[in-house]
């Protein structure tokens, strides 16, 4: 009875910080697509009848390493980073559960490492106080998202974890099963 207590408030508990860490992930992505489109398409009219716009470039790095870093979380939640799926496939259930556990602690370590070295990155940014060119704004505002984007995939990678040790079936991610994916390309089944 208790083991099934537990299971119940660890899939709620995974399954909440799902919900926020989607709605944060896809409202980041969603406005950086936007305003990066906005924004160049603004600088090639500014550039072409008028004066480009001086700042264009500096917020065009910075949105694209934005949706760079958190398309790293997005992309483990969604089951569509690298992976071995033939390798998988070809497993028993259980022999692919376990590896799949193990490949998502590895990556998770490797995930937390990347997001504490870069962090430390972040922190000596911050202690020299470089300015951007354009904006003159600190330059360490560029570099806040990659800890962040590595911390959120090894959140993603943990709760992947979880969900493998909460549930009967086998999951790739937290969002996706493990199971054959029929690709639709051009409207076409692969």
């Amino acid at each position: 009875m208790i083991d099934k207590q537990r299971s119940t408030f660890f899939q709620r508990l995974n399954r909440n910080i799902g919900i926020v860490i989607n709605a944060v992930e896809v409202s980041i992505l969603v406005l950086c697509v936007a305003s990066l489109a906005v924004l160049l398409i603004t600088n090639v009219f500014a550039r072409t009848f008028f004066q480009s716009i001086y700042f264009a470039e500096e917020i065009s790095v910075f949105l694209v390493m934005l949706t760079s870093f958190t398309g790293v979380s997005y992309g483990v939640r969604k089951a569509r980073h690298i992976r071995m799926g033939a390798f998988l496939d070809a497993m028993p259930v259980r022999m692919e559960k376990v590896f799949i556990i193990i490949i998502c602690l590895v990556s998770a370590f490797v995930m937390g490492v990347m997001a504490w070295f870069s962090l430390e990155y972040l922190l000596n940014a911050m202690s020299r106080s470089h300015v951007t060119p354009a904006l003159r704004a600190p330059q360490w505002t560029f570099y806040i998202i990659v800890p962040i984007g590595f911390g959120l995939a090894c959140i993603q990678y943990i709760r992947t974890v979880i969900k493998n040790l909460t549930e009967k079936d086998v999951w790739q991610s937290p969002d996706q099963q493990s199971e054959y994916e029929d690709e639709e390309i051009g409207g076409v089944q692969l």
